[in-house]
């Protein structure tokens, strides 16, 4: 154990004078904010993807997993929504969770507040599928996990009474150095040429799920610039992660390259709350001595007091410490699987684990989609004349400007671009969402930003594929379109209902 605690002193900074209570306090705020924006963002869609008249109904999930699953459905689709799954009870869940990070930011029952969210969104990710199968999904509920062994457990509000646990601020940077150094690492060792040729960036602006309108003036950069950027891209994701363990200084300087690197991602795509829950990991890496500088006197005064309790080697106990250890050993042997593809596995306790999405292996933009192929969606009432639906976010008009959503997170938009990357016949939840159309559901209905039939639903609908790549400033000034476009061919068959089906 002393061996334990001098390792921990050296890697964390407390043996030089770093304390992280301003640093944990401002940390749990923000993953309050974070889990408060998830919940929002999925209350405004939760009938329209997973509701009763929704694309994936939980309902028909859930019993189609009793039918099948027995009494091990519990074990591979943990969910509270065993206990209902109800329109109203969705929006129950996503109001209550709305409720807890509020109470978490307010710092009120902390560990309390993280638990339950954890296992309300968890629950939602296991009966959202698709919608809900991002990795800055799972990456929330692995910082809620280990944001565990850092929070402090009391009931109300009050100044720091426990020391900062030195085996929960580890397990966070470690988190972020898994993150942040495979997103790097994986662009080199799954052999996309365009990473290898430093071209990915003549691809990234336009092909990403969803651009935002400064894309289209970063896809007008010189070659050379967007050569640099790419070099830049690998420096800050493999080699700044790599300061993270070093000195006081080279963390700060770890803790600026991901912060900047974040920000260059926010500025140009909408990543929802992923670029804010990076730098939220990141802001761990500033000690209570930087914390100090930025936090008004009142808050600095009221959270560390006079003077700030050293962080503790021993602050998590033997059943607490054990269990970080285990932890940190789980995600090492997965962040070794994700950076060493094909490589024999340690499978065995995953098995067990893997439904509860909290330890991952991470890895962003290992392959650069060299294309962008849209999905535009038409009905039709005597299969001649079709009308489009367009969609609130995602690429259609080619005069409509490319713009900021997040921290929103439009599940069905983004949906919409993995669709186009695959054939019709292996997207299962894209019929769905067609028969939705034929039959009106206004909860589907409600996710899109027009409906070209509002008095009645169509006959037919049917899908076709378009090639979309920004215009050039010289069609630009033309014609006033942010996008030019043409036509692939069909996506997916006419579709009608039978008789009886409305």
């Amino acid at each position: 154990m002393a061996a334990l605690e001098s390792l921990l002193q050296r890697l964390i900074g407390s043996a030089s004078g770093s304390t992280y209570t301003l640093s944990r306090w401002v940390f749990l705020r923000v993953l309050g904010v974070i889990f408060l924006i998830a919940f929002v963002s999925l209350w405004v869609q939760v009938k329209g993807l997973i509701g009763s008249q929704g694309i994936l109904p939980a309902r028909e999930l859930l019993t189609a997993a009793q039918a099948q699953l027995g009494g091990e459905r519990y074990r591979l689709f943990p969910t509270v929504f065993w206990l209902g799954s109800s329109d109203t009870v969705l929006q129950i869940a996503c109001a209550f969770g709305t409720t807890c990070a509020l109470l978490l930011i307010a710092d009120v029952a902390p560990g309390t507040m993280l638990v339950v969210l954890w296992l309300l969104y968890l629950s939602f990710t296991i009966v959202g599928r698709d919608f809900l199968s991002f990795q800055w999904d799972v990456l929330l509920l692995e910082t809620a996990v280990l944001a565990l062994f850092l929070v402090p457990w009391r009931l109300l509000p009050a100044r720091s009474e426990t020391a900062v646990p030195a085996l929960g601020v580890l397990l966070l940077w470690w988190l972020l150095f898994r993150l942040t150094f495979a997103s790097g690492l994986v662009k080199l060792t799954w052999g996309d040429p365009t990473w290898h040729d430093l071209t990915a960036l003549d691809y990234h602006f336009w092909s990403q799920p969803l651009p935002t309108w400064t894309a289209w003036y970063m896809n007008q950069l010189p070659e050379w610039c967007k050569r640099a950027a790419v070099l830049a891209t690998y420096a800050l994701e493999i080699g700044f992660p790599l300061l993270i363990f070093g000195t006081r200084t080279m963390r700060l300087v770890g803790c600026a390259g991901t912060v900047f690197m974040q920000l260059m991602i926010f500025t140009t795509g909408n990543y929802n709350f992923f670029n804010l829950l990076t730098i939220a990991l990141a802001g761990l890496l500033l000690d209570d001595r930087v914390w100090g500088r930025v936090l008004p006197d009142a808050v600095v005064r009221w959270v560390a007091g006079p003077s700030p309790l050293p962080v503790e080697a021993r602050g998590l106990g033997v059943v607490g410490t054990i269990l970080a250890i285990a932890m940190f050993a789980l995600a090492s042997v997965r962040f070794v699987q994700t950076l060493a593809p094909g490589a024999p596995g340690f499978n065995g306790p995953f098995t067990w684990l893997d439904p509860f999405r909290s330890i991952n292996g991470y890895g962003l933009f290992r392959v650069m989609t060299t294309t962008r192929r849209e999905i535009l969606v038409e009905g039709s009432d005597d299969g001649t004349t079709w009308r489009t639906y367009e969609f609130r976010y995602k690429p259609g008009d080619p005069a409509r400007r490319p713009g900021f959503i997040e921290p929103h997170q439009p599940r069905l938009d983004w949906q919409m671009w993995f669709a186009a990357l695959s054939p019709y016949e292996v997207t299962f939840w894209f019929p769905e969402f067609l028969g939705r159309l034929l039959q009106g559901s206004p909860s589907v209905l409600g996710l899109l930003q027009s409906n070209p039939f509002p008095d009645h639903p169509p006959k037919y609908v049917r899908a076709l594929l378009y090639d979309y790549r920004f215009a050039t400033p010289v069609e630009r000034r033309a014609t006033g379109n942010w996008w030019t476009r043409s036509l692939v061919g069909t996506y997916s068959p006419v579709l009608s209902l039978q008789p009886g089906e409305r």
